[in-house]
């Protein structure tokens, strides 16, 4: 009997894949795939073949793209290849610029900026995109600047669904779960600290590799079960630091650092996104969060369009919570009711910040219903962010000058550098995981019965 083909890892020795396109380059990588231009050899259509080397990521992505495959400003997938021995590879459509590649141009042409109308033009389709995903109960968790593609007539897309979770528990209808929380948002005078309805928090159980393999069989068959999601498992990180970055027996008998136990099932990951865009929540190390963590990464880039400088350009995490402390000021009990249940929240404090500079102070020369757009996102308690819906609807874009057409958006084509291409699987520099405590001179440890305690200054 002859023995089984060796593992390839090269999308170029994949039969099924060279028969019906040709591979002319690669155009990007990232930690978990690589993305290369090709041919369709039937119809000359150039699309991207993205090889993703990470299970759980090809999954999310497929079971995201399947159930969005009818939203005009989400990437389309026109087929998958995946067996259980290969990597999988999404063939996913070309575009040939993002939104990180607008701002880069804009800045490089002088203080002038984007012209508000072509910003209105371009936060729209981002609200299309979000609202579509959020109807359907999907999180993306890594919004940002350069997973926003655009094709050369102007249409805005998102893409990279690697890290997409579909919440969804079981006896709630996509729409009337995401409806149901829009309107508790829009109509009710919520107490601080109000949370979203129960029904669409994902705590879902572990999968083993033979069972996921057998749910692929279904994706395959286009016979989705939205209740079965691959599980981030014990991932869930302290989402200030790593315990390379200290002394580990300043944790050994902290208890703030292990995954919340649900008993047979597991929250999320706290290490998603980037760290720029990522919503305070996730770096106090939630793993019971939301389609919340979306709208705080969508406010965090519309102030970078109105501005062209990234609101919270943090070079840590610890970093990252000052920056925003500095601006929103200390996170309490009066400003989100729940913040004391958040996993690292008693565990690391800030000095009390008397003069918060506010939203507006990062927005000069804005409108105010444009800080105040910006503000509607950019807050602690995730209950009080304004939904994608409640955006879409809003004066803003109504008031002149109007959104501008399609036509008329200046899409910035060229690139600096093979990584700054279309795929989505590409990372802005500097903006990681990984903690650094050096800059940090005035760090307090103090032993607790429950472990440890950080005070930063």
């Amino acid at each position: 009997m002859d023995s089984p083909p060796a593992k390839s890892w090269s999308i170029h020795t994949r039969p099924e894949i060279i028969a019906k396109y040709q591979i002319l380059e690669r155009v990007g990588s990232g930690a978990y795939s690589d993305v290369y231009r090709a041919r369709r050899l039937s119809d000359d259509l150039t699309v991207a073949l993205k090889e993703v080397h990470d299970y759980q990521s090809a999954f999310r992505e497929i079971e995201a793209l399947q159930t969005l495959q009818a939203c005009p400003n989400v990437v389309v997938l026109h087929e998958y290849f995946w067996r259980e021995d290969e990597d999988a590879v999404l063939v996913l459509e070309f575009l040939a610029s993002d939104l990180e590649t607008v701002i880069r141009a804009a800045k490089k042409n002088g203080a002038a900026g984007i012209r508000c109308g072509e910003v209105k033009r371009w936060m729209l389709q981002m609200l299309s995109g979000i609202d579509a995903c959020h109807r359907n109960m999907i999180v993306h968790r890594d919004l940002k600047p350069s997973n926003l593609l655009i094709g050369e007539d102007g249409v805005l897309k998102l893409a990279d669904f690697g890290q997409a979770r579909i919440l969804l528990e079981p006896g709630y209808a996509p729409d009337e779960a995401y409806e149901q929380s829009a309107r508790s948002q829009a109509n009710v005078v919520q107490p601080a600290g109000a949370v979203p309805e129960e029904g669409y928090r994902v705590r879902d159980g572990s999968m083993s590799k033979e069972e996921y393999f057998r749910v692929l069989d279904e994706v395959k068959a286009k016979d989705f079960d939205k209740d079965m999601n691959v599980a981030d498992g014990d991932t869930s990180c302290l989402a200030t630091c790593t315990t390379s970055d200290v002394d580990d027996e300043v944790f050994k008998a902290s208890d703030s650092y292990e995954p919340e136990d649900y008993g047979d099932k597991a929250g999320m990951t706290s290490c998603v996104g980037t760290r720029w865009f990522r919503a305070p929540e996730l770096l106090y190390g939630s793993t019971d969060y939301g389609l919340e963590v979306d709208l705080w990464s969508l406010g965090c880039i519309f102030a970078e369009l109105f501005t062209l400088q990234p609101l919270f350009p943090g070079n840590s995490d610890i970093d990252q919570l000052s920056r925003i402390i500095n601006v929103l000021g200390n996170l309490t009990e009066e400003v989100w009711i729940e913040c004391d249940k958040l996993p690292d929240y008693k565990t690391i404090s800030f000095n009390k910040v008397e003069n918060p500079t506010g939203v507006g102070a990062c927005l000069p020369n804005r409108t105010p219903s444009e800080v105040s757009l910006v503000s509607r996102l950019v807050c602690y308690d995730p209950a009080r962010r304004a939904t994608a819906m409640e955006l879409l609807q809003d004066k803003y874009f109504n008031e002149e000058p109007l959104p501008v057409p399609l036509s008329e958006l200046h899409v910035p084509l060229e690139k600096s550098g093979p990584d700054e291409v279309s795929g989505g699987c590409r990372d802005y520099n500097d903006m990681g995981s990984d903690s650094d405590f050096d800059e940090f001179a005035n760090v307090d440890f103090t032993a607790t019965k429950t472990g440890s305690f950080m005070q930063f200054s």
